[in-house]
Order: structure tokens, then C-alpha cells, then sequence
């Protein structure tokens, strides 16, 4: 399938297989690459420059005709690490950068500088117009049946908005799971897609044996969104602990999420010990589990390797 988005990367098919914070890593992305995808690593997955740095040049060195690899960069304050990692991205070069959470001017002006294509996350118009206007290469539309931090639009609705009132592509993410739902969304104007959910019960993802178990016994109708990981809505598997803490914010945390000088602080905390429980439960099996997936693990049957994930979208 050519489209915009395979000239754009030179890849053989409009998929890229999304950042997956935690799950995402080298072996991931170079088995999207042999297979013909481009594949997208959270740069916060690691957690020294050092590290980013071994990753990039492996990737690197182990690029295919017909693939592609990039890094995701969280873009808001609440990423220390940002600049520096802006900085290793561009230095070492990569095919492409994802933005998310932020505003991605400093990302789009440098990586560019570098021949860098710059993607960025939106959820609706007004956010595409701005990230538009910046210069950045094409839009990632996340749309309401994306896991993690998703959207509140439906897919078609989201592409055929963005596609009437821009000039840059649209990627769509959310909701693809197999061949059909993938052909769907570029009906509707997309001129690829990004997924995630479907790759986390693949044997080279580096979380724990359970959370990949979880993907295949578990299924769309127990997705659900919790204010517990970020303070922003991200959709996780409804599990027995799940259930047990909730998915509202605390009567304080409402409080003073309503105080506009205290709102990034609150933000910032939850962030932290969210984050601190998704680690915990991607690495280890406890009572305590948070998994952090989207309505597409559905389509997960049993665990395999990336390229035969792949080959059910091709």
C-alpha cells in the first residue's frame, strides 16, 4: 500500500508501530523495520542519556531498506529530561520525531535543522491548526479508541475535520487491530496509522509475561479510563485492582486540580506515582496491576513475534 506516509519514511506499508511507554524497545522496532513499518520508542524508556544514546546508534546500524525508526518525546514540563534528549535525537540522527503532551516548537525547529520529520500527537482541530502552523510534517490524530491518553473524537469524524482544514497528512491512531479496521481509516482520509495495544503481547516486548497475558484473555469490553496514572484520562484493563481504587480522582485532587497555581503541581505528583505503578506493574506481577492498554487487544489471541503481528495488517 503507497500513500503519503510510506514516501514519507520510505517504508513498504502506512503503519507505524507507536511508543509504548515501557513496552516499546530495540527489538520491537527492529523487527518493524525487516518487516517494512516504521516503529516509535518513548525516549523516557530509557532512563540515562547514555542509554538513549546505545539505543539510537543500535538502531542505526540496524536499519532496513523499506523501514524506519524514531523516538517520541514528551514535550511539557513535566519531562526534565526533554531537552537532552531533543539534543541526542538530533546529534545521532533518526527518521522521524512523535511529540506529545506539549508544545513541540523547539522539537520542529531543531530536528528539522538535522532533515528530522517531526509527527505531533493531537486529539482535535484546534491543536492540529497550532502544531500546523508551527511547520511540523503531518499530525498524529488520536482519536477516542486509542489506548493510553486518548481522544475524545471518533476516528472518521477526527480525519475527515483535520483532511477539510489542512495541508500537512494525517495519521490516524486508535482502533486498528486488524487489516479491515486499518483499510477503514485510510478510507477515511489517513494516510496511515499508528498502533500500539496489538504489539504489547508480542514475544519481543520487554514487560512481564503477565501483562502480555493480560492483553490476549482480556478483551475490548474490559478497557476502561482512570485518572490514576496521570491525572489525564488513559485507558487501562480493568482488572480486580482496578476496580478496587477506582478510576476518579480524589476528593483533594479535584480540590486542587480547581486552583490554577496548584493544578501543574497536582498534575506533576499524580504523574510521578502513576507512573511509579505502571513501571512496577509492566516489570513484575502483583496484586497491585495496573496495565495500561486499548480496545484492540481484542484481537490478540496468543503471543507472537512482532512480523507475524505485522502480517495481520498486511
Amino acid at each position: 500500500m503507497k500513500t503519503p506516509l510510506t514516501q514519507l519514511l520510505n517504508i513498504k506499508h502506512p503503519i507505524i508501530m507507536a511508543p509504548m511507554f515501557l513496552v516499546s524497545n530495540v527489538a520491537m522496532v527492529k523487527a518493524a523495520m525487516q518487516s517494512g513499518i516504521a516503529g516509535c520508542i518513548p525516549a523516557l524508556n530509557y532512563r540515562t542519556l547514555p542509554e538513549l544514546r546505545e539505543a539510537l546508534t543500535e538502531l542505526k546500524s540496524a536499519k532496513t531498506e523499506g523501514g524506519a525508526f524514531g523516538f517520541n518525546l514528551i514535550v511539557n514540563k513535566s519531562n526534565l529530561k526533554f531537552p537532552e534528549q531533543l539534543k541526542v535525537c538530533c546529534e545521532l540522527g533518526c527518521d522521524f520525531i512523535i511529540t506529545s503532551l506539549g508544545n513541540p516548537k523547539q522539537v520542529i525547529e531543531e530536528a528539522q535543522k538535522k532533515g528530522i520529520l517531526v509527527f505531533c500527537d493531537i486529539v482535535n482541530l484546534e491543536q492540529a491548526k497550532k502544531v500546523e502552523s508551527l511547520g511540523c510534517d503531518a499530525v498524529i490524530a488520536v482519536n477516542n479508541e486509542a489506548g493510553g491518553h486518548r481522544g475524545s473524537i471518533a476516528p472518521k469524524q477526527l480525519i475527515e475535520e483535520l483532511n477539510a482544514a489542512l495541508k500537512i497528512p494525517v495519521i490516524s491512531a486508535g482502533g486498528v487491530g486488524t487489516k479491515t479496521q486499518l483499510e477503514e481509516k485510510l478510507s477515511f482520509g489517513a494516510v496511515g496509522v499508528s498502533v500500539g495495544s496489538p504489539f504489547i503481547a508480542s514475544e519481543e516486548a520487554g514487560v512481564s509475561k503477565e501483562y502480555k497475558e493480560a492483553c490476549v484473555n482480556y478483551g475490548a469490553e474490559d478497557i476502561v479510563l482512570t485518572q490514576k496514572i496521570s491525572g489525564t484520562p488513559c485507558t487501562v484493563i480493568n482488572t480486580p485492582y482496578v476496580q478496587e481504587i477506582g478510576t476518579e480522582q480524589t476528593w483533594l485532587e479535584k480540590i486542587l486540580n480547581k486552583n490554577k497555581w496548584l493544578k501543574k503541581y497536582v498534575k506533576m505528583l499524580r504523574f510521578l506515582k502513576g507512573t511509579n505503578m505502571v513501571t512496577k506493574a509492566a516489570t513484575e506481577a502483583t496484586y497491585k496491576t495496573v496495565w495500561v492498554a486499548g480496545p484492540t487487544i481484542e484481537h490478540s489471541k496468543a503471543i507472537e513475534p512482532v512480523e507475524k503481528i505485522i502480517e495481520r495488517f498486511i
